[in-house]
């Protein structure tokens, strides 16, 4: 991400506007310029890096741009102490050794030479070896070690998402619309609002969509930004779902000359039509074998019946259902949730979460395998929506609790 000095936007009617690139071949150009300046300066100081940055920034007017691609690509690089010797342990020898004799420009190119002869017990070091590595952990004389380039075009997508995400630094709430998505997509969203530390609120239905609020305690004290910069970490993982609308609520900046001084709330609005790319890796369609497999064989039978993979939450109280498909015949439909994961916590929490959910029309499916009661889960007062199955989900036994229980919409 960017730090707030590189962020660029615009106020308009108290919305909030982050400054966007165009792909044309100026700024094609620039960015593959920058790239090829990070690569030819792996193995050279941080300071050669940043005079050669400097040079290229000469006399632009867009230099915070540059400024801000740059920074992206720093992160993108490895910078470390070069050498084999410690920068602290010369210190800590050098300065010893100067301490008791008055400082010269005679004695200091001795007093190298002579720390060096007391550090080569396995290296053979020198005078000069020493004074090189004497700061070369401070950070403009680290050496960059590795740099893993990116293509211009996706530096530019990725600068693009740096200012949206710097948007969110100041936010304290986050409301987003969801719509019909992939299971997999809405578990990885929820997946990295528990990593980043976020609370959410789902509530809603397939009919007029789903509201997803994201607040926290931290949010409540105007001075931290915490939680909004997990926000702002966690917005990647919400470009891999479709059809969504995001609405931020924004401190102000009162360090900006130019805001508005009687503005109390700037708003951030984002949608999944707005063409930012993430970098994050996309999920995979399945999230077990288990699923995959019954997806599989269930293409192979001939039968009315439509499987689909886009799904709807399910809202319950204390957190959310997101089953695995849904099975289509006209108008009637069901869910169907895939219980093969072992571990007992999240057995307790998933049949927790299914009775809570008061559901008649979701089928449970669960592998004999499980040791359900090491977990204290007994899934029999699902009646006749339970589905047990060994080493495969049979698509048939499923459809034949469709049948019975499938809604009509």
């Amino acid at each position: 991400m960017l730090p707030t000095e590189l962020l660029m936007f615009k106020i308009k009617a108290g919305l909030v506007e982050p400054r966007r690139i165009k792909p044309h071949t100026n700024n094609l150009k620039l960015a593959a310029t920058l790239i090829a300046t990070f690569e030819s300066h792996v193995g050279q100081r941080r300071s050669e890096l940043n005079e050669a940055l400097q040079a290229l920034e000469a006399g632009r007017q867009d230099f915070r741009v540059l400024r801000g691609l740059a920074h992206l690509l720093s992160q993108r690089g490895e910078f470390e102490a070069g050498g084999e010797i410690a920068p602290a342990a010369v210190r800590e020898k050098v300065f010893a050794l100067a301490q008791s004799h008055p400082p010269s420009r005679h004695r200091t190119a001795e007093v190298l030479e002579q720390a060096a002869r007391a550090l080569s017990a396995d290296l053979p070091l020198t005078g000069s070896d020493l004074a090189a590595a004497l700061y070369a952990d401070l950070p403009d004389q680290q050496t960059l070690m590795t740099f893993e380039p990116l293509e211009p075009l996706e530096l530019l997508q990725r600068y693009d998402l740096a200012q949206a995400q710097g948007m969110l630094y100041r936010a304290y709430q986050l409301v987003i619309t969801a719509r019909r998505n992939e299971p997999a997509r809405y578990k990885q969203l929820l997946k990295y609002l528990k990593f980043f530390g976020l609370m959410v609120t789902v509530e809603g239905d397939a009919a007029y969509g789903f509201t997803l609020t994201l607040d926290g305690p931290t949010s409540l004290f105007s001075s931290n930004t915490r939680y909004g910069l997990a926000m702002a970490k966690f917005l990647p993982a919400l470009l891999h779902v479709t059809k969504w609308d995001l609405s931020a609520a924004l401190k102000p900046r009162r360090d900006l000359a130019w805001v508005d001084p009687k503005d109390e709330e700037w708003s951030f609005q984002l949608t999944s039509e707005d063409g930012y790319v993430s970098h994050y890796k996309p999920p995979n369609e399945h999230d077990s074998a288990s699923e995959s497999g019954f997806a599989e064989r269930f293409a192979k039978l001939d039968t009315p019946w439509l499987l689909e993979r886009e799904v709807d939450l399910v809202p319950v109280p204390g957190g959310v259902i997101l089953p695995d498909f849904r099975l289509v015949n006209g108008e009637r439909s069901a869910l169907v949730e895939i219980v093969g994961y072992w571990r007992p916590e999240y057995l307790r929490k998933k049949f927790a979460l299914l009775r809570k959910s008061k559901r008649t029309d979701v089928i449970v499916c669960v592998s004999e395998r499980l040791n359900l009661d090491k977990a204290g889960v007994d899934p029999s007062d699902f009646g006749d929506r339970l589905v047990w199955f060994k080493g495969v989900l049979d698509p048939k036994a499923v459809l034949a609790v469709a049948e019975r229980t499938a809604k009509t919409a």
